[in-house]
């Protein structure tokens, strides 16, 4: 691979997705993130919206993620729709890689690409993320709180689960940012400087 890709993997209420896209305005080059659940369900020929409910969940392993009719096919009767969509993205992620550069938003990207890319873990205490998504959300501290707790066991077991790695393994990324403690300008600065000291 000859391009620079950037994946970011983020705890929820990080901004690690707003940071993402503010770099790709910065930079000049495409952030992908949801848009990566259209083009697997262009490839797969399977609904958005669907693939939308399973996106970065591991499957249950007691039941179907989708009571869908596309579940249903014997193409993916043996496999959960979580397990056909992360494959799916895994290959859109490499040929993306490999025609551009660009930055990747979670879905194991890192893992995926493994030394071909630049790693980066977007973080931020917890009562800061709880306040962060309060606002974004508009809902009490109390309910932020939930959510933050329950979006974080989820992005943990749908990322260990696919890469049989530890998600807060801080060894396994090449920049780890606190971002309650830098301004969004600041961050994008040293992850601009990152990018461009990225051997080609």
């Amino acid at each position: 691979m000859s391009k620079r890709v950037i994946a970011i993997n983020r705890m929820y209420g990080s901004n690690g997705r707003k940071i993402g896209k503010a770099l790709s305005e910065e930079l000049g080059i495409h952030c992908y993130d949801k848009d990566l659940i259209r083009i697997a369900s262009e490839k797969e020929g399977l609904p958005y919206e669907e693939l939308l409910k399973v996106d970065e969940k591991r499957a249950n392993q007691w039941r179907y993620p989708l009571e869908e009719p596309a579940q249903m096919a014997p193409q993916y009767r043996l496999h959960p729709m979580n397990d056909v969509l992360f494959h799916a993205e895994s290959e859109i992620i490499k040929s993306i890689a490999e025609q551009e550069d660009c930055i990747v938003i979670g879905r194991c990207a890192g893992q995926i690409l493994g030394e071909d890319c630049l790693k980066v873990f977007i973080q931020a205490p917890f009562e800061y993320r709880v306040k962060v998504a309060a606002g974004r959300m508009e809902v009490s501290e109390k309910d932020a709180r939930t959510f933050v707790k329950k979006m974080d066991k989820e992005r943990r077991s749908y990322y260990e689960y696919f890469t049989d790695e530890k998600w807060m393994d801080m060894s396994l990324y090449d920049l780890c940012i606190d971002s309650s403690r830098f301004t969004e300008e600041r961050i994008i600065k040293m992850l601009k400087a990152a990018y461009e000291d990225m051997v080609v």
